[in-house]
């Protein structure tokens, strides 16, 4: 067991030379950062005992919990066998294996992966591989991207310009393409008598007045299937999928699906886009795909895609690269990911889970602060209502910290709170998670009523 002056030293030692991501480092000033020793299942476990239950995944890609013994011992077997070889002129069985499985359960409506590190690259890759296989079609007009008010696909000068979060893309403007944002079909978005399926094809009505003027100089409309999540859990219906398919499909523009975040379970299927029967014309995986353990990204495209690309012309290919593309550990992680999927039945185990903690979190719905409870496959969220400005900004670094001190990860995006919990919660986890989630809400609150 390490003690107090060696963690304070391992903070200490982290705030010298780490630099964080997605953080305004002078306020660890006053929020210590927490030193992870180990984790176990859905717990986290810091340098002096202290466990956090992760409620939301360690940035929503941890899928079957912490040091899970069957992705450990794929990793140990792939150890022994090779870790890294260049893709470029190479391939190795993980890599294969895994673009296999993934094409099947597209019923080999995507039969291509390309591989790469991260979610920004994999959206940086779609959209690249769009605009190329256009300009190899002698459309070279075809140079613009769609995206939807409040999208959030990476912080990447491509990814960046298709992201509509103010606060990502501001500071940048200058360096960014410049994008068509339209109306996002967020159910929230509901005027009086309006369905969330009404406000799906509003928002689709939207996007075909765009492109009836526009489409000649479109590449791609890039989508969050069913959740828009770093704008605040967006949730819409399938239907506006189908639209956008269809709109694509006669204007002859790509649809990019952003699954980085929504794939792998999260929203109920294992794509997002089975929930409206459609196929996109790339599909961008990442996160959840190792299992949380290793980065690894891919984009899945259709075969005509690839064709336009396959010639004798070097120039005509798609000559985009990283060191550590495919990387047998980082696939191998996902393989054995993939297995469990099966092996345990993981999409209608979900269901169940899901169902216990809807219940669960049941008095959130009639909160007097809460507004929008809303839930997609194993994702929750809901917004609290704060009048005091100073007090709405500051909501999610003082719940964040609350939840701390009640042995929860949990980091709202804004105002709105919201779960993205491991695959394996049981119920006693389930109902501490509820019960513990509703409380640092309480305490947050009075904090705030008293300030």
């Amino acid at each position: 067991m390490i003690d107090s002056r060696q963690q304070n030293s391992l903070v200490a030692r982290s705030l010298r030379s780490v630099w964080h991501p997605c953080t305004q480092m002078q306020h660890h000033e006053t929020l210590p950062l927490i030193p992870v020793s180990h984790g176990k299942g859905a717990w986290l476990f810091d340098t002096e005992g202290k466990r956090y239950l992760d409620g939301i995944s360690s940035w929503w890609v941890n899928l079957f919990g912490h040091a899970n013994p069957r992705i450990n011992n794929a990793l140990k077997e792939q150890l022994d066998k090779i870790e890294h070889a260049m893709l470029a002129g190479f391939t190795h069985e993980p890599v294969v294996q895994l673009s296999e499985q993934l094409a099947e359960r597209t019923g080999h409506m995507l039969g291509h992966c390309f591989y790469a590190s991260d979610g920004a690259s994999a959206v940086e890759i779609a959209l690249k591989m769009s605009f190329h296989a256009w300009r190899n079609s002698g459309r070279t007009e075809k140079q613009e991207f769609v995206c939807l008010k409040g999208s959030y696909h990476g912080e990447t000068i491509g990814a960046l310009a298709v992201t509509d979060v103010a606060i990502f893309r501001d500071a940048y403007g200058p360096l960014l393409q410049r994008a068509h944002v339209i109306d996002s079909p967020d159910a929230r978005n509901a005027q009086d008598g309006e369905s969330a399926s009404d406000v799906a094809r509003r928002a689709a009505k939207a996007l075909e007045v765009l492109l009836q003027e526009h489409a000649d100089t479109i590449a791609a409309v890039i989508v969050e299937p069913l959740v828009q999540c770093a704008t605040g859990m967006a949730m819409y219906d399938p239907v506006y999928l189908q639209e956008v398919r269809s709109l694509c499909d006669r204007y002859q523009v790509h649809l990019i699906a952003d699954e980085i975040a929504v794939g792998c379970g999260r929203t109920g299927t294992f794509f997002a886009c089975e929930q409206a029967a459609i196929w996109p014309d790339f599909l961008c995986l990442s996160k959840g795909i190792s299992g949380g353990y290793l980065p690894l990204s891919l984009v899945m495209t259709r075969d005509e895609i690839y064709r336009a690309f396959y010639d004798a012309d070097v120039a005509r290919g798609f000559l985009h690269s990283h060191s550590y593309t495919g990387n047998p550990l980082a696939c191998r992680a996902a393989l054995a990911t993939l297995s469990i999927f099966e092996e345990d039945n993981v999409l209608e185990t979900n269901r169940v889970r899901a169902t216990r903690l809807t219940a669960a979190l049941a008095p959130l719905v009639d909160h007097p602060h809460v507004t929008n409870f809303r839930q997609r496959g194993m994702i929750w969220a809901f917004d609290v209502g704060i009048d005091n400005a100073d007090l709405a900004a500051s909501f999610s670094r003082r719940f964040f910290s609350a939840a701390l001190e009640q042995e929860l990860l949990l980091r709202p995006i804004g105002t709105t709170v919201y779960l993205m919990p491991p695959y394996i919660l049981n119920d006693d986890e389930i109902d501490w998670l509820a019960e513990r989630m509703q409380s640092v809400l309480h305490q947050v609150l009075i904090q705030g009523r008293d300030a």
